[in-house]
């Protein structure tokens, strides 16, 4: 990472831009307002706001980094997660090999901040997007880059925008499934590309790759066979492309989202063929702050741990919104809604309740039924102490789409509500 924009970073200042942050903050740096230890109810912070919990956060960077060094993997977390450069040092600190990015702006977006080896789990085909690579790779010899291919025609344009390229660009054959999403089909495809992409004079051939996740959200026994099987094919292909003399230089086979990467780890680390010099690839980004929905329930270190012996996982988001209206016995609205709260993998959970004077405490048997754009939708059971002014501590599902809603989060100590540091996001 550079430390010069990371240390440029955290002289930002607080402005208007940051809509929740209190007004004490504004013309503060990062850093400044980091010292300042504000508390997030008695502050002047705007309602809602989202915070992450640091003891969670390190909790689950501490956990994931050593359980794949036990495992015999090594790390390249996808950064469409969070998009915080400063998250990116701390998973490199934890010893993340890499880090993965979606499309051509992210990677542009983690070279400005000095990732050094990046992979990126697409095919990049974009003409302007492959000469600024180029370019990268020219002018920074440090600098590791991988990407994928699934056709004849994409390395045919991948060639033609590489044209006198200075260094080869590197290349991972994408292996697909029926019912998933990108990713060649079959043996023969998986060939051509990987002959096509050998014959080119700007790319180099790794290794192979894709994503189980979208093949099953389900963690029963067919369902884990389903992401083992299609792990195989990676390995099998690997083995067929390095057997055919197609590959060069280590050979790199990657896979795992944040719902399956037991199962990946367990097929990718089977012993491979003497003479084979193969570095399995995790690129599991939401464990760093892991959720209180979809991957709280399908982790192998969620609510249902499928590995034994290490800890579970521990929620690192949540939300804070306040009563503004309770029209009747059985609804109260809250002021957070879709613009600010995930939706996609289910709606935000009802955790904490805590009166204006304080502090919080646990709240059961209270669930939201709907999001309108601002509004959230809480329903009562009976005898709820829920009053308007009361603030809701609310867990939430889905990472991804919790982290692009908000440039800055503050971080917050043990007690919920004292902000020890701020993490500003980059979509």
């Amino acid at each position: 990472m550079d430390a010069a924009a990371l240390a440029a970073l955290r002289q930002e200042r607080i402005d208007w831009r940051f809509r929740s942050a209190a007004p004490a903050l504004s013309g503060l740096t990062l850093e400044e307002a980091a010292d300042r230890r504000l508390n997030l109810f008695t502050d002047g912070f705007f309602a809602p706001f989202v915070v992450l919990d640091e003891e969670a956060l390190e909790h689950n960077l501490r956990t994931m980094a050593a359980w794949c060094a036990a495992r015999g993997v090594v790390l390249a977390p996808h950064g469409k997660t969070t998009m915080a450069p400063q998250l990116f040092t701390r998973q490199i600190e934890h010893g993340a090999w890499g880090v993965t990015c979606a499309n051509a702006g992210h990677l542009r977006i983690y070279r400005a901040f000095g990732v050094s080896r990046i992979l990126l789990a697409n095919q990049l085909l974009d003409p302007a997007g492959l000469r600024w690579l180029a370019a990268e790779l020219a002018a920074d010899p440090d600098f590791e880059f991988v990407c994928w291919a699934d056709s004849v025609r994409g390395v045919e344009l991948m060639t033609t925008a590489l044209e006198g390229a200075e260094r080869p660009v590197d290349v991972l054959v994408e292996v697909g499934a029926d019912g998933g999403r990108t990713g060649v089909r079959d043996t023969a495809t998986a060939l051509a590309v990987a002959e096509a992409v050998h014959a080119s004079p700007v790319l180099r051939l790794r290794g192979t790759g894709g994503y189980e996740g979208a093949l099953s959200h389900g963690t029963d026994e067919a369902a884990l066979h389903k992401i083992s099987s299609y792990v195989d094919d990676l390995r099998d292909l690997a083995i067929s492309l390095a057997d055919k003399g197609l590959l060069d230089g280590q050979i790199i086979v990657t896979a795992g989202g944040s719902a399956y990467f037991d199962q990946v780890a367990n097929e990718l680390t089977k012993p491979w063929p003497d003479g084979l010099d193969v570095l399995p690839v995790l690129r599991s980004g939401a464990y760093v702050t892991h959720d209180d929905g979809f991957y709280r329930e399908i982790s192998p270190l969620g609510d249902h741990p499928r590995i034994d012996g290490v800890d579970s996982f521990r929620p690192a988001l949540r939300a804070w919104a306040q009563v503004t209206s309770k029209p009747s016995d059985e609804l109260a609205l809250l002021t957070i809604g879709k613009r600010d709260a995930s939706f996609d993998e289910g709606l935000p959970e009802p955790q904490l309740r805590r009166t204006p004077d304080g502090p919080a405490e646990p709240l059961d048997g209270h669930t939201i039924t709907k999001l309108n754009d601002q509004h959230a939708f809480l329903a009562l059971p009976p005898g709820s102490p829920v009053e308007v002014g009361d603030w809701i501590g609310l867990g939430m599902s889905h990472p991804c789409t919790v982290f692009d809603k908000w440039p800055l989060l503050p971080v917050t100590a043990a007690d919920g509500e004292t902000v020890v540091g701020y993490v500003r996001t980059w979509f």
